[in-house]
């Protein structure tokens, strides 16, 4: 049997020291860091987290130039942590078995859609536009946890910059939901499979992206996300 058409190529991430992760679906968790729930005006002890996706080929290497997404005028940043699987499951019960999947981590960006997820949440609509457009999820190396072992965030700090200015500066210990419960609650609604991403969050300090601008997202020791906005 041949193929009618050419398959897509599949999506790739870089891992530091050598070697290509690839990339089967990209889950994300919103409402997880409290000083941005308050600052998208919720309650953080109310509010459940929300999940939502993006498709695969929304990864964009770090050093990339990103097109201005076109039907907006609103483009936000939102640096997170990413987590990288290697193994799947489903209706997990433990932090151990949680933390038995992930491959590694790294740094990456949420990009956003402000307006359209505006729209979408008075509406009580899905969020597809708002978050899973072309080049919305743009990532720095993946490093793996034999070399960035996740206790080691414990710590660390999410730094983002744009041109050289700082907007969001918080440890990663003020995650609402550990990266171990987000896997375990991910596990209850879908099967997870070595291949997924999943981002983790953003704190407060998002902010409009213009054309010309350029970003640096930096996570502890992990290799940093970096890249620019061209024109659309």
């Amino acid at each position: 049997m041949t193929y009618v058409i050419d398959p897509p190529l599949m999506s790739v991430v870089p891992v530091h020291g050598g070697g290509l992760f690839p990339v089967r679906r990209i889950f994300c968790i919103g409402k997880n860091y409290a000083d941005h729930v308050q600052e998208m005006g919720g309650d953080a002890k109310s509010d459940p987290p929300v999940f939502f996706t993006k498709p695969a080929d929304a990864v964009v290497e770090s050093g990339a130039c990103i097109p201005y997404p076109m039907a907006t005028d609103n483009l936000h940043f939102e640096g997170e942590l990413v987590v990288a699987l290697q193994r799947g499951g489903r209706a997990l019960a433990t932090r151990e078995q949680a933390g038995a999947l992930i491959f590694g981590t790294a740094a990456g960006c949420d990009l956003t859609r402000r307006d359209h997820q505006a729209a979408a949440k008075k509406a009580g609509g899905p969020w597809d536009t708002a978050k899973g457009f072309d080049h919305s999820a743009p990532m720095g190396e993946i490093g793996r946890t034999q070399d960035f072992l996740p206790d080691s965030f414990d710590d660390a700090h999410l730094l983002t910059t744009v041109n050289g200015e700082t907007l969001q500066d918080a440890p990663l210990s003020t995650m609402i939901w550990s990266v171990p419960e987000i896997i375990i609650e991910l596990s209850k609604l879908f099967e997870l499979c070595p291949g997924d991403l999943i981002f983790t969050g953003t704190p407060a300090g998002v902010g409009a992206l213009n054309e010309g601008d350029r970003v640096a997202i930096k996570i502890g020791g992990l290799p940093e996300c970096r890249f620019s906005i061209g024109g659309s």
